[in-house]
C-alpha cells in the first residue's frame, strides 16, 4: 500500500552569519503492505515523527519517493492530493493540542467531511453519532467542548475525527504515551478492533517498547535519521542484530531474548544530525565498531544467514549475530 524510498528532509538553520542543515530524516525507506502495522522506533529526536509527517506532506520532504497505492504522493496535483488525503489520516501524540478547544467535539468530527463535501448535514450528523459511538462515546458528547473530557476520551475524539472519512492508512504518531497505562491499553485495544474491521494499516510511532512488541507486525528501528534495521516484530525482539538495536532492547526489563542483548546501554550522547558522523552514525558509541565503520556508510539489506526480511545496516552484523546463534542454540 505504501512504498518510501530515500526519504530525505532536512531544514535550514541559521545562525551567527552561517547556515547549515538538519538532516532530520536522511534516506529513508521502507514498505507497509495492506492491512499491516509497521512500527517505527528510536531515541527522541531521531527522526520518527518527521518521517510521518514527510508522508502525509505536513512538511515538505527534500527528496525521494512517496508511493501510496500507486500515485506518486509528492509529485499529485492538488485534485490527487485531496483525494489521497482522504485514505492517508493522522493520530496525533496530544490529545489536547490536537482538538481545537473553541469547537464543540460534533463539529471537530464532522470538519473533515463538511472539507470534503460529503453528505448532508443531517447524514454528517448522524455519521458523527455514530463514530462516537464506535470509539467508545456517547452520542451526546457531540455538545461538549474538548476541555471536558479525560486525555483517554480527548485521543477517542481524535480516532473519530481519523476514521471519519474511511480511510486506508492512519498515521498514529505516538497515540498514548499521553495517557495513563490503564488508558493506553483501552486506546490500543480499539486502535486494534477498528482496524480489523475497518481493513486500517498503521504506521505506528512510539517510544515504548512494549508496546510496540505487542502491536506490530513488523518494526522498524531509527537513529539520526536512518533506518538501522527492520524485520517482524518476534523476530527482532528476540534477536536483535544491530548493536543499537541490542542497546535499547536492554532496556526493556523481562523480554524475549534479553539474554542475548548487549548488558549496557552505550556511552555519550547522539552525534547532532547537523554534522553526523562518517560512515555508521552509531560508530562513536558502538563497542563493536572498527575500522571500517568509521569510513564506509552501511546499507540497509539483508543480514547474511538470516531470512531476506531481517534488514540491517551494520558491516558486522554477521559476526555479533554469530555468539547470540550459539547462545540461543544452548538454550533450547
Amino acid at each position: 500500500m505504501l512504498s518510501v524510498r530515500d526519504l530525505k528532509t532536512y531544514f535550514s538553520v541559521r545562525g551567527f552569519g552561517r547556515s547549515a542543515h538538519v538532516r532530520a530524516v536522511d534516506g529513508v525507506s521502507f514498505d507497509i503492505a495492506q492491512g499491516e502495522t509497521l512500527g517505527l522506533v528510536g531515541e527522541s529526536g531521531c527522526g520518527k515523527t518527521t518521517v510521518a509527517r514527510s508522508i502525509l506532506r505536513l512538511v515538505e520532504p527534500t527528496g525521494g519517493l512517496i508511493v501510496f497505492g500507486g500515485v506518486d504522493v509528492l509529485s499529485a496535483k492538488p485534485r490527487a492530493r485531496r483525494s489521497l488525503r482522504r485514505d492517508m489520516q493522522a493520530v496525533f501524540q496530544d490529545p489536547v493540542g490536537s482538538l481545537n478547544p473553541r469547537m464543540k467535539v460534533g463539529s471537530i468530527v464532522a470538519e473533515p467531511l463538511e472539507i470534503h463535501g460529503v453528505g448532508d448535514r443531517n447524514s454528517r450528523r448522524k455519521r458523527v453519532t455514530d463514530l462516537l459511538t464506535r470509539v467508545g462515546l456517547r452520542a451526546a458528547d457531540a455538545d461538549h467542548y474538548p476541555h471536558e473530557f479525560s486525555g483517554g476520551q480527548r485521543q477517542r475524539i481524535g480516532i473519530a475525527r481519523a476514521i471519519a472519512l474511511s480511510p486506508k492508512f492512519i498515521v498514529l504518531d505516538e497515540p498514548v504515551s499521553a495517557l495513563d497505562v490503564s488508558v493506553q491499553a483501552q486506546v490500543l485495544n480499539l486502535l486494534s478492533d477498528l482496524k480489523d474491521e475497518l481493513g486500517l494499516t498503521y504506521l505506528f510511532i512510539a517510544h515504548n517498547l512494549a508496546v510496540v512488541e505487542h502491536f506490530s507486525d513488523r518494526v522498524a528501528v531509527m537513529y539520526l535519521g536512518k533506518i538501522v534495521e527492520a524485520g517482524p516484530a518476534e523476530e527482532v525482539y528476540a534477536q536483535p542484530l544491530h548493536p543499537y538495536t541490542m542497546a535499547l532492547l536492554s532496556a526493556v526489563p523481562g523480554s524475549p531474548g534479553s539474554n542475548l542483548r548487549a548488558p549496557h546501554a552505550p556511552g555519550g550522547e547522539p552525534p547532532s544530525p547537523l554534522s553526523p558522523p562518517s560512515g555508521c552514525a552509531f560508530h562513536p558509541r558502538c563497542p563493536h565498531a572498527v575500522q571500517d565503520c568509521r569510513q564506509m556508510p552501511p546499507p540497509l539489506a539483508p543480514c547474511p544467514g538470516k531470512p531476506v526480511s531481517r534488514l540491517v545496516a551494520c558491516l558486522r552484523a554477521a559476526e555479533i549475530a554469530a555468539p547470540a546463534d550459539k547462545k540461543l542454540d544452548n538454550a533450547l
